[in-house]
């Protein structure tokens, strides 16, 4: 059972030639790509210390402008031909930091405003994010493929950023918990047919 392209795969191949040029810039100017991903990750910290303080618009570009950022580590790798398992291992660790981060400032937001059912829903979203990433990772470890589902990391910030910046940090936290939910179980479901149709070869 073969995955579909996901909506980030799209994005990459629409981008190409743009995500090529400043990529290759970047790497004139001696910046490596794992400077790039750590450059992405300090960069949310920031947003996320915005959002934790409530100033949600400022927080939002903040992570706009670091998450375009993180974009280019990949294309930079794959332009100096070097890419590595490492460099993708910390790019990945990296990039569930950064979430991690940035629904932390969330959470310290909700908790500061004495807001119990936003606390819980952003932990659930955070969850949520967690997951989908893990098992397309536990997957992928046993051989199955798992790219499938409705909100990948890149949709998520779709709908957390445009959000913040009007102010909606609740309305975002709900729907990223839901959709993200929704999103493991479709992974789950994908990799639990790609086991059977594996025994049924066997058989």
């Amino acid at each position: 059972m073969q995955s579909q392209p996901t909506f980030t795969d799209r994005l990459r191949t629409i981008f190409k030639k743009i995500l090529d040029s400043i990529g290759g810039f970047l790497n004139g100017l001696g910046l490596t790509p794992n400077s790039i991903t750590l450059l992405g990750l300090a960069g949310t910290t920031v947003g996320a210390w915005f959002i934790s303080q409530g100033k949600m618009t400022t927080g939002a570009f903040v992570l706009l402008a670091f998450v375009l950022v993180d974009a280019f580590d990949g294309t930079m790798a794959r332009l100096r031909g070097e890419p590595s398992d490492f460099g993708g291992f910390v790019d990945s660790v990296s990039d569930r930091y950064a979430e991690l981060i940035t629904f932390g400032g969330l959470l310290y937001h909700f908790l500061s405003h004495d807001d119990a059912l936003g606390a819980m829903v952003t932990f659930a979203a955070a969850s949520g994010s967690v997951l989908v990433s893990y098992v397309k990772a536990r997957a992928e470890g046993l051989g199955f493929t798992a790219k499938v589902g409705l909100l990948t990391r890149v949709e998520r910030y779709i709908v957390l950023i445009p959000l913040l910046v009007f102010n909606q940090p609740f309305i975002a936290v709900c729907v990223i918990a839901a959709l993200g939910n929704v999103t493991a179980l479709q992974r789950i479901f994908h990799v639990r047919a790609q086991g059977h149709e594996r025994m049924n070869a066997k058989g």
